[in-house]
């Protein structure tokens, strides 16, 4: 199952004025083309890598098994509540933990339902401050490669130098 974002990002990963400075642009004319190729670039970033750049907060519906889940956003701050459709389950219906690598986990011990679903906080950091430059940098040059062939038919894939930038915070998942 997917996680569901309950709140979309408080804050961008990279400032406006970065990306301006970066391609050259000095007055505010593109400035909502621009915020939306940075919201585009962050989602790309935040598929890549399997990780989310932004901490908020997540719902994903898991299967009410007892035996070990892994949630789908990572990583994992916090796990807040674990409900069914009655509400929430008891402390003693679950139990919950969060790895040294920021994986979620959830164990449902006693639940009348198939189905439960998981709040958490999830992110690398909380504002775009707590980014690693390399992963900003990779998506302040994706902005600037989506800027310059915005009006082409095919824009191609991800630059390769994006990908070097945020290759080494690529986390890949056996299924």
């Amino acid at each position: 199952m997917m996680a569901t974002q309950i709140a979309p990002m408080a804050d961008a990963p990279v400032n406006l004025d970065e990306v301006k400075g970066f391609l050259r642009i000095d007055d505010n004319s593109e400035d909502a083309l621009l915020a939306a190729l940075v919201r585009s670039a962050s989602e790309l970033a935040e598929a890549f890598t399997g990780q989310k750049l932004i901490a908020r907060d997540f719902v994903e519906r898991v299967a009410a098994v007892p035996t070990w889940t892994r949630l789908s956003a990572t990583p994992v701050l916090s796990i807040d509540a674990v409900e069914t459709t009655g509400g929430a389950l008891p402390v003693t219906g679950y139990e919950i933990d969060i790895d040294a690598s920021g994986d979620g986990w959830v164990r449902i011990i006693a639940a009348a339902e198939r189905h439960v679903s998981v709040q958490c906080r999830a992110g690398m950091a909380a504002d775009w401050n707590g980014i690693p430059e390399a992963l900003r940098l990779g998506i302040i040059r994706l902005v600037a490669h989506l800027y310059t062939h915005r009006d082409r038919d095919d824009v191609g894939g991800v630059p390769t130098a994006v990908v070097a930038l945020w290759r080494p915070w690529r986390r890949m998942r056996l299924a």
